[in-house]
């Protein structure tokens, strides 16, 4: 895994702080090219946006990052969108074979790294197409859980942002 930079994704809901990640020399952020690439194929548009308001309603506006919509344990990361039927605050919430799965690292429950994924055409991560995607969110996680761990990157929880041990907020890992 090369160099990459944390930043925002979205810091304008209610309830939590979505960060990404950048590869070093990419011109787009993980998240930004599964979302993109998705709008653009007409049979996986209706659900990528399903999955965009899934996340910045859901969880940026309506909860946060709750356990509940943070149910599906892929390794390292959680796949989004949430597995099974919830129901929060009479609010259903149900995706039966859906098509598509972003990664994402919950930090704290106002605080989410959203990676990058694709289509899950196989039954598990192994033997479906996003496989490398997969393997690259685990990965980007356990860089960032290491950081987190020895104090590299800070959390705070009250103003829902992470920054490098210095205070500044840039942070290239």
């Amino acid at each position: 895994m090369n160099i990459f930079a944390l930043e925002i994704w979205d810091d304008e809901a209610a309830k939590c702080t979505f960060y990404t990640v950048k590869k070093d020399g990419a011109d787009a952020n993980e998240t930004d090219l599964f979302f993109e690439k998705y709008d653009a194929i007409a049979e996986y548009k209706q659900a990528n946006q399903d999955l965009l308001a899934f996340i910045l309603l859901a969880i940026g506006n309506d909860h946060g990052a709750i356990d509940e919509l943070f149910n599906r344990d892929e390794n390292e990361v959680k796949g989004l969108p949430v597995q099974g039927k919830r129901t929060i605050e009479n609010i259903t919430y149900y995706f039966p074979r859906f098509p598509l799965r972003l990664y994402a690292l919950k930090v704290t429950n106002n605080i989410v790294i959203l990676f990058n994924g694709g289509i899950k055409d196989g039954p598990t991560n192994q033997t479906s197409s996003l496989h490398l995607e997969w393997r690259a969110a685990c990965e980007f996680a356990k860089r960032i859980n290491e950081a987190l761990r020895d104090g590299t990157i800070l959390v705070n929880e009250k103003s829902r942002k992470l920054s490098n041990y210095d205070g500044s907020n840039e942070i290239i890992l």
